[in-house]
């Protein structure tokens, strides 16, 4: 018994301790969130360590887009961390929005003490409840025992199921001693690729091999297979349409690219589409059925649940598309291009460039918002990142911005307003030599603007370029498409370029065209995060190149 009592005396690790420690031997980088009460412990710990880097956010929301947005960049895990109550469920928007996107995140949430529990004591919910609908993995710990096995099925989850994982913490739990070894991340933690079985392949093959006008159509899911898609389509003369949210993944300059297809896409890749006689979906479940008008589909995708589940599919391919792009490419036949078919498409893609440069000479005032688009253009880096956020502006983005090399980041299947911005802060921590520029509207960027001091504190020089038009313009749009009189959807902006310098950072005010030139330079070369407020023209608006109903 006496021995047992001086092991116990010298256990100096906390489960907390644990945690961290297991989280940094998989590679964890970054914890971004808010402290309090109900998750002290487990900031104690961060602070005695050095391998992950807290990052301390004004609004939980930030950092779990923040953690989002790192997972969609690197497919790797970041955490966002909160308190019991109102942090806990502030971080479920940007949980949702990883979840949705198929992005691996963790959600350290912090919870009253475990002896308190059912006593309706302040700041309780049913955390478990709360987040089972929207995370791929969500349990307490409950003992000392549990926490590194609980931490690393959160993980594995949170990998293999692409999505938000959450571990519910109470704090007495936290505080308590562990002496428990950490667990090998490479005897626990497997990420495979898959490739599609050679039957699959050998059919898409045969089907390709088949077709006259074939149009490969790229989503998120391959993002990674840029060299991979381009040479089946240049070997097939295949035009390359993508989703919104893969825009960018091919160069929109390239000869066979279309633009991006979809609600926010171009009329050269409705038409591509139209005019085809076979689409090879690689990485995207797309949900726009009514654009693909009957026409045969082959459909490559990681999750076989995606594979026909908005349209028959010939041929469904489960495996990774960067693996199974690659084999379609060894397989198929060389084709000749359909000469009236690409002469059509041709001629559509002229009439986007006259459109660009229209945009372009547009000096009207107030400021065009193609104008702006085309002024960001100018000025961005070829390997650039953009993170978009939800808006009209979107629009004039993703219509007539020509992504060259330039990567693109969006809260695809959310749509979320305020996702931008925290967004380029963890683009900018993952890429600190890139240029970072978040594309947003005045709507989006107040939701979370108090976070432009996080950038400014951590020394992240993101540039941020607001649409400032002084209304929801978006929600103005839906309300006269469907037949409502605008109302609800105006309010009064601070000024955001005193509001930048006010917080450390570099602010531009735009009121006319030919201001906008030398305040993005300028922002653009500054070392200080910036923000370049455009006051845009309320009226000129962008609408869908068809209708997405179905």
């Amino acid at each position: 018994m006496k021995e047992n009592t001086i092991e116990k005396a010298q256990v100096i690790t906390t489960v907390a301790d644990k945690i961290i420690e297991q989280l940094a031997a998989t590679g964890v980088k970054f914890v971004f969130g808010i402290p309090g009460d109900s998750n002290l412990p487990l900031v104690e710990s961060i602070r005695k360590q050095n391998n992950i880097r807290f990052i301390l956010t004004r609004h939980e929301g930030t950092a779990a887009f923040m953690a989002g947005a790192y997972g969609k960049l690197t497919g790797e895990v970041a955490a966002c961390l909160s308190i019991a109550g109102p942090g806990a469920t502030n971080l479920i928007t940007g949980l949702v929005d990883a979840t949705a996107d198929g992005a691996p995140a963790l959600a350290l949430v912090g919870q009253i003490s475990q002896v308190l529990l059912g006593s309706e004591h302040l700041q309780e919910i049913d955390e478990i409840e709360i987040f089972a609908p929207f995370t791929v993995y969500h349990e307490t710990i409950a003992k000392p025992k549990q926490a590194i096995r609980a931490t690393i099925m959160a993980l594995k989850n949170a990998y293999s199921h692409r999505g938000a994982a959450m571990l519910s913490l109470p704090t007495d739990i936290l505080s308590e001693k562990s002496d428990d070894k950490i667990w090998l991340p490479d005897e626990h933690i497997f990420k495979t690729g898959i490739v599609p079985s050679d039957t699959d392949i050998d059919s898409a093959s045969i089907t390709i091999n088949k077709s006259k006008k074939p149009l490969l159509f790229i989503g998120w899911g391959a993002r990674d297979a840029r060299e991979e898609a381009i040479r089946l389509a240049e070997k097939i003369k295949s035009p390359i349409a993508t989703t919104s949210r893969a825009k960018g993944v091919i160069p929109e300059t390239h000869p066979l690219a279309v633009g991006v297809l979809g609600s926010l896409g171009t009329l050269c890749a409705a038409q591509a589409v139209t005019k085809s006689d076979l689409i090879i979906i690689a990485g995207s479940s797309f949900r726009e059925k009514n654009l693909l008008h009957g026409i045969p589909v082959i459909q490559i995708d990681i999750n076989g649940v995606h594979l026909g589940k908005s349209f028959p599919v010939k041929v469904g391919m489960e495996g990774d598309a960067k693996l199974a792009l690659g084999e379609l490419e060894k397989k198929v036949s060389r084709k000749i291009p359909d000469k009236e078919y690409f002469e059509h498409i041709g001629k559509l893609k002229e009439e986007q460039l006259a459109d660009i440069k229209k945009d372009a000479m547009d000096t009207s005032v107030p400021v065009s918002p193609g104008y702006v688009i085309q002024a960001i253009k100018k000025h961005a880096k070829k390997d650039a990142l953009i993170t978009v956020d939800s808006g009209d502006h979107t629009y004039w983005f993703y219509k007539r911005y020509l992504c060259d090399g330039e990567q693109t980041l969006f809260s695809s299947n959310m749509g979320s307003m305020a996702f931008a911005f925290p967004a380029s802060m963890a683009g900018q921590l993952i890429y600190p030599d890139r240029q970072v520029i978040c594309i947003t509207g005045d709507g989006g960027f107040a939701m979370l603007m108090a976070d432009f001091t996080t950038a400014v504190f951590n020394k992240l020089p993101v540039k941020v370029i607001i649409f400032n038009d002084g209304m929801l313009k978006n929600i103005k749009k839906e309300q006269e498409m469907y037949g409502y009189k605008a109302f609800g959807i105006e309010f009064i902006n601070p000024d955001f370029a005193d509001f930048a310098i006010s917080c450390g950072g570099e602010g531009f005010r735009v009121e006319r065209p030919e201001e906008l030139d030398s305040a993005i330079e300028q922002a653009f070369s500054s070392t200080r995060p910036s923000i370049v407020d455009v006051v845009i023209d309320k009226a000129k608006m962008l609408m869908p190149v068809i209708s997405t109903k179905t």
